[in-house]
């Protein structure tokens, strides 16, 4: 669910064994809200949620499910995650079982997993990384909710090709990809990054775009919460292909990907505009873009970023420029009501809150749950 890079340390040897009839063995998943896949498998023949996250370096169980499963640490370390540092224990692989892959041995991660209740983010029990999945092709099927793992050189559909490879003798994948006509690589693919686009800052200056305004948002790590620097830009190209309307969120030189020596991170709001085939040892990925419906960007028109608690709205972050911020919102107000309803469980929170990216011009009541109450305008900002 969350990007997370660790030097390479000795582990046992690992075995994957694909079944003959891999190519038949599709794994249904569900996309959550925050675009993560999450899906089932077992592991020593116990039942288990996932997250296929390929930001990861090593596969990660929670410290929660590690307990059930009798998965005791063995030695710890530090790794890098978006929004800090995180305290890894390790212990000898299990037996996974995922669509026609059979893997053992080798080295898992145990880790904190949990996230704040108010940032609505699906948990599971573990996270696929990519030194699991690098053994063979991986397919995902966005469009058909439905992922594979096949042997590597197949091509089981036709599509434009980017290349891929492995990030700096890490297990994770790189690509490259291009905005305003400016090549930007190492690009790591991480499908556990609900996201977009992200880039450096020195990354993002170098393409030279300033057709949008800058705004700020708010994203979650394995680390913890961090703010950056967004915007919104028409295109991006990969392998020649146009990518469509994508935000670009902007880390400091010495934020995550800065650290890792990437450009930037590939996240899945946007594969998810196509069928992909990723092949590290081909050396190649294959991109055949979606139906043109895919999901477009949804543009905040309020400025506030907002998770439920306890019958109410909780605002996380207020976005820098927006209508929001100009009318002194501040992270911490809690909201009980809007134009008139008030919010009685998590499923009114969402159906309410749709107001947040609404049309430009309309004008929204909102009621504060200590009962005062303030309107809000909404405009194009970003």
């Amino acid at each position: 669910m969350f990007p997370l890079l660790l030097a390479l340390a000795a582990s046992p040897p690992a075995t994957a064994m694909l079944a003959p009839d891999a190519e038949a063995r599709w794994v249904p998943f569900e996309l959550t809200a925050n675009n993560h896949i999450l899906f089932s498998l077992t592991l020593n023949g116990k039942p288990a949620t996932a997250i296929l996250d390929t930001g990861m370096t090593d596969t990660m169980v929670s410290e929660r499910f590690a307990a059930v499963a009798g998965l005791k640490s063995r030695q710890r370390q530090r790794g890098t995650a978006i929004g800090g540092q995180v305290a890894i224990g390790w212990t000898a692989g299990p037996v996974f079982v995922i669509g026609g892959l059979t893997r053992s041995g080798g080295r898992i991660g145990i880790a904190p997993m949990e996230t704040p209740a108010e940032a609505n983010v699906v948990t599971a029990d573990m996270l696929i990384g990519a030194d699991i999945l690098s053994c063979c092709a991986l397919d995902i099927d966005y469009p058909g909710r439905r992922f594979r793992i096949i042997p590597s050189g197949r091509m089981p559909f036709t599509g434009f090709t980017a290349p891929l490879a492995h990030g700096r003798g890490r297990s994770i994948w790189v690509t490259e990809l291009a905005i305003a006509g400016t090549r930007l690589r190492p690009m790591l693919i991480d499908t556990g990054d609900g996201t977009w686009l992200s880039l450096t800052r020195p990354a993002w200056l170098s393409t030279g775009y300033h057709g949008s305004a800058v705004t700020t948002t708010l994203g979650y790590g394995l680390g913890g919460p961090s703010v950056t620097e967004a915007a919104v830009i028409p295109n991006a190209t990969i392998a020649g292909t146009d990518t469509g309307e994508a935000e670009i969120r902007i880390e400091e030189a010495n934020g995550y990907s800065g650290r890792a020596g990437l450009a930037g991170r590939i996240g899945s709001a946007l594969l998810m505009r196509f069928r992909i085939l990723f092949d590290v040892k081909a050396g190649h990925m294959v991109l055949q873009p979606a139906a043109p419906n895919a999901a477009p960007y949804i543009r905040s028109t309020s400025g506030l970023l907002m998770g439920y608690a306890e019958n109410m709205l909780r605002v996380l972050h207020v976005m820098r420029g927006s209508p929001a911020a100009q009318g002194g919102w501040r992270a911490g107000d809690t909201i009980c009501a809007a134009n008139g309803t008030p919010i009685t469980d998590a499923a009114s929170a969402q159906a309410l809150s749709g107001w947040t990216a609404g049309m430009p011009g309309t004008i929204v009541r909102l009621t504060l749950c200590d009962g005062t109450e303030r309107t809000l305008t909404l405009r194009k900002f970003y």
